[in-house]
C-alpha cells in the first residue's frame, strides 16, 4: 500500500482488498503479498504468484510466475474509465516448438480473454502485450535445449470493488500459461502421490 495511515485509506479500497483475501486458488498456485507500486496511483496493492508442480516442495519445478497489481484512484482516471485498475504480468517457459508457433501471441492473449470471460467479467479498457523470447545456448552451454520465454502483460478496469472474480481469472490465466488443464466447477485438484 502507498504510504498513508490506516485512517486515510478509503473504505472502497479496504473492501476491495478484503474481497481478494476471500479467494482460494488451485493448490499449485502459491500467492505472496508484496508492496504495490507507489507512484502510479494514490493507493495500490500487489500479489506475486508461482505455479509449481508441487505446492510445498523446494525441488518442484516452477511452471509459471506472475504479479497482480491493484491500483485505486478515488477520483477516477480518464484513461482507466474508472477508479480500480488491475495490472498483471504472467511469465512461463515453453518448449521451443510451442514457442515457434506463429499463432502463439493470439493463443496467449486468448488465455487472458477466456479467463476473464469464464469469470463472467466484461473488463473496461482492457489492453496488453504478449512477448516471446527464444533462447539458444552456445559453447559450454550448448547442452541446453532451446527455450521460449512467454510474457503476458495486461491491464483492465474493474467495474466495482469486488475484485475476487478478477483474481480468480488471473489464477486461471497463470494456470493456462503453466500448461495445467482447466478444472471444471466443483472439481478439486489433488496433489500428486509420492
Amino acid at each position: 500500500m502507498t504510504p498513508a495511515g490506516p485512517q486515510d485509506v478509503p473504505a472502497e479500497f479496504v473492501r476491495s482488498l478484503r474481497s481478494l483475501r476471500a479467494v482460494t486458488l488451485r493448490p499449485e498456485v502459491i500467492l505472496d503479498e508484496v508492496p504495490g507500486p507507489a507512484r502510479i496511483a494514490p493507493y495500490s496493492a500487489a500479489l506475486t504468484a508461482e505455479v509449481r508442480t508441487e505446492r510445498r516442495s523446494v525441488s518442484a519445478a516452477e511452471l509459471a510466475s506472475g504479479r497482480f497489481v491493484v491500483l485505486f484512484d478515488p477520483a477516477g482516471h480518464e484513461a482507466w474509465e474508472g477508479s480500480f485498475r488491475l495490472v498483471t504480468l504472467v511469465r512461463a517457459t515453453l518448449e521451443a516448438e510451442v514457442g515457434s508457433d506463429p499463432m502463439l501471441g493470439e493463443v496467449a492473449w486468448s488465455w487472458f480473454t477466456d479467463a476473464l470471460a469464464s469469470a463472467d467479467l466484461d473488463p473496461l479498457a482492457a489492453g496488453g502485450t504478449v512477448t516471446r523470447v527464444l533462447s539458444q545456448s552456445f559453447g559450454s552451454l550448448d547442452v541446453r535445449s532451446e527455450q521460449t520465454e512467454l510474457e503476458i502483460r495486461a491491464s483492465w478496469t474493474a467495474a466495482d470493488e469486488d475484485l475476487a472474480p478478477h483474481l480468480r481469472a488471473w489464477g486461471a490465466l497463470l494456470c493456462a500459461a503453466a500448461g495445467l488443464p482447466p478444472l471444471p466447477d466443483g472439481v478439486v485438484s489433488l496433489a500428486p502421490r509420492h
